[in-house]
């Protein structure tokens, strides 16, 4: 047997990094075809970590693309902010993104920000993979929870509360500010609202997660304002526990692949206090819909489902 034949089919290496979520994988390279194996271990140990993640694999644009495929179909780049010229299944994240910024004073709790990608439309990109180009020295860092152990941890009472409601997300600036202009041109243009169960079952594993996206997720159907608020708020709260999350710091050749079903996160806002440069590329891949415990799924209020036919008509 080659030494390049062995190597694809060695067993990879998972180092977790929390209690409940997080682990590195080592021994594989991404720049090359996996094999049947490796794809089987990374789809284990993303379900069973929610987010792994990768060092020293320096990636083209048409390699992340590559790897992203092997797990999935490709979303495009981001349904409202578009994506890279030349790839239209990556969305580009630097420091300075002008359509997502926002102006004016914001109410900062201890959720804000925290979010799952896309949650606005009915179908959310299932995964997300993020891949570090140009990175800081220090700063930067991005965090995830797993919502799957912040469901569990909740009393037995509330669990069973929430099980049976439904949340409407959209996309909105934050509370207190105001969008740049490129922002409320994008949304303006490419609404996305949907109604999904607060409680979501994992469509892999069975397990119950707090489907509760901080950034997106503006109200409860069927509650008073204020019974809305107060409970979303002790959600939020709740999901960002510190014991339930991982804190990540990036390297160049850096890769993060998380399941969006089962995490939100928060992107760092201290590199704003910085003088470094930021850069990183994300894809995404084509989610189902979202089904409550009591069978129920997502609905649609305004918007398209997110799926691969955009992107590839683009190509």
């Amino acid at each position: 047997m080659s030494a390049a034949l062995s190597a694809a089919t060695a067993s990879l290496q998972v180092a977790p990094l929390s209690a409940h979520i997080g682990a590195e994988i080592h021994g594989v390279d991404l720049t090359q075809k996996l094999s049947a194996q490796q794809v089987a271990e990374i789809r284990a140990a993303l379900l069973k970590w929610r987010v792994v993640f990768f060092r020293e694999q320096f990636l083209t644009h048409e390699q992340h693309v590559a790897f992203s495929a092997q797990f999935g179909e490709l979303t495009l780049g981001h349904p409202v902010f578009g994506h890279v010229d030349g790839y239209p299944q990556i969305y580009s994240i630097s420091k300075f993104r002008k359509a997502t910024r926002f102006e004016g004073a914001t109410l900062l709790r201890p959720w804000t920000g925290w979010h799952t990608d896309v949650t606005a439309a009915v179908n959310p990109p299932y995964a997300s993979i993020l891949r570090g180009v140009t990175i800081p020295p220090f700063g930067g860092d991005t965090q995830w929870t797993n919502l799957v152990i912040a469901y569990d941890k909740l009393s037995e009472p509330l669990r069973a509360f929430v099980d049976g409601l439904r949340g409407v997300h959209r996309f909105t600036p934050p509370a207190g500010a105001s969008g740049t202009e490129a922002f409320v041109q994008a949304v303006s243009q490419r609404t996305l609202v949907t109604e999904h169960p607060l409680v979501r079952v994992h469509p892999e594993t069975g397990e119950r997660a707090l489907y509760v996206s901080p950034s997106f997720l503006k109200h409860i159907v069927g509650v008073t304002p204020r019974e809305s608020q107060a409970l979303l708020e002790l959600l939020w709260e709740h999901v960002t526990r510190p014991e339930f999350t991982v804190r990540f710091k990036w390297e160049p050749g850096s890769i993060a692949f998380w399941d969006n079903r089962a995490t939100a996160h928060l992107a760092p806002t201290d590199i704003f206090d910085l003088d470094f440069d930021r850069q990183l590329y994300r894809t995404t891949l084509v989610g189902d819909v979202p089904v409550g415990p009591d069978g129920r799924a997502s609905i649609s209020l305004e918007g398209s489902p997110v799926g691969a036919a955009a992107a590839i008509a683009l190509n």
